[in-house]
């Protein structure tokens, strides 16, 4: 099915196999692009594909590409509805994830701010088996995290993911699942593709937006329904790199990665070394809000499909 699937490039529906990339285009080259991973999760009881949080995801894509200059053609409401016309024409089932990339085309340079195309890339992507059974080994990075004052975190572009390749790559090769950055100044920003939270007394703790940490939607749905739900205490604040080895859970959170367990930071294990009990009904708590399983949360759902998954 993924190698068969449509995509949406420019205007038209088309074979993946069939979509082709200018290679000397500014996002071909240099990374001119900014993009969204947009979630969606099929409820087999209700025949409904769900996509989450569209209204935030398409307002931080703005934002992206009003801060990288680009000259978009297309509306927000345009977006969203080539969004759901490519995801319904695949006609899925299934848990899936949607690449929504604006890029600079045409033969420019690095700082060309049109001509814009866009591609919308929908792909199967199941949904973490809970209970969560593992979790990640993770380093601290010796690359430093992206700041305001070089390449906003704020923007979610492609080229700023070389950041997060270095600090991922150097993680693999000492032995490590992932790797966790530190700002300029010293404190815990976010991991590579992901943000952090750990868990000390009961109190959910996690970096400040100011901390060169990205406006993640998956954050903000964590903080929300921590409170909300959990009735914890959340506090969002700078994070030293010592209180990550005494922390009693951490867990880092992401369209993509959803809700992943740490069980060791560097040398040191965190909590009983694995999976903790409160990261775990985190857990269960976003599971049932993506998939419709709680209603008090279904204005953050867009249903896919007309009835039935029709």
């Amino acid at each position: 099915m993924n190698e068969d699937r449509l995509i949406w490039l420019n205007g038209e529906l088309i074979n993946v196999k069939d979509a082709n990339a200018n290679v000397l285009s500014p996002s071909f080259q240099f990374g001119a692009n900014v993009f969204e991973g947009i979630r969606c999760y099929w409820n087999e009881e209700k025949q409904q594909l769900y996509a989450f949080r569209l209204a935030e995801h398409y307002r931080r894509l703005q934002n992206s590409i009003k801060l990288f200059r680009m000259k978009c053609p297309y509306s927000v409401e345009e977006m969203k509805q080539f969004m759901l016309d490519t995801v319904k024409a695949n006609r899925y089932r299934e848990d899936i994830a949607v690449r929504q990339t604006v890029f600079v085309d045409g033969f420019g340079s690095w700082f060309s701010t049109e001509p814009v195309g866009m591609f919308i890339a929908p792909v199967a992507k199941r949904r973490v088996v809970h209970p969560l059974e593992k979790g990640e080994k993770t380093c601290v990075s010796s690359w430093e995290r992206i700041s305001e004052r070089d390449l906003s975190p704020r923007i979610k572009v492609g080229a700023n993911y070389v950041n997060s390749r270095l600090a991922k790559l150097e993680a693999a090769d000492h032995g490590y699942d992932s790797a966790i950055f530190l700002n300029r100044e010293g404190y815990v920003a976010e991991g590579t593709g992901s943000c952090f939270f750990m868990i000390k007394d009961h109190t959910l703790i996690t970096p400040l937006l100011t901390d060169s940490v990205l406006e993640s939607i998956t954050r903000d749905t964590i903080i929300r329904l921590a409170r909300a739900e959990l009735g914890m205490q959340v506090v969002e604040r700078n994070v030293n790199r010592t209180e990550l080895y005494v922390c009693d859970e951490a867990f880092f959170c992401g369209s993509a990665v959803e809700i992943t367990p740490i069980v060791q930071m560097d040398s040191f294990q965190i909590g009983s070394g694995l999976p903790g009990r409160v990261t775990q009904e985190i857990h269960k708590q976003y599971l049932d809000v993506v998939t419709g399983n709680n209603e008090t949360y279904a204005d953050w759902l867009t249903p896919v499909y007309q009835e039935g998954g029709a």
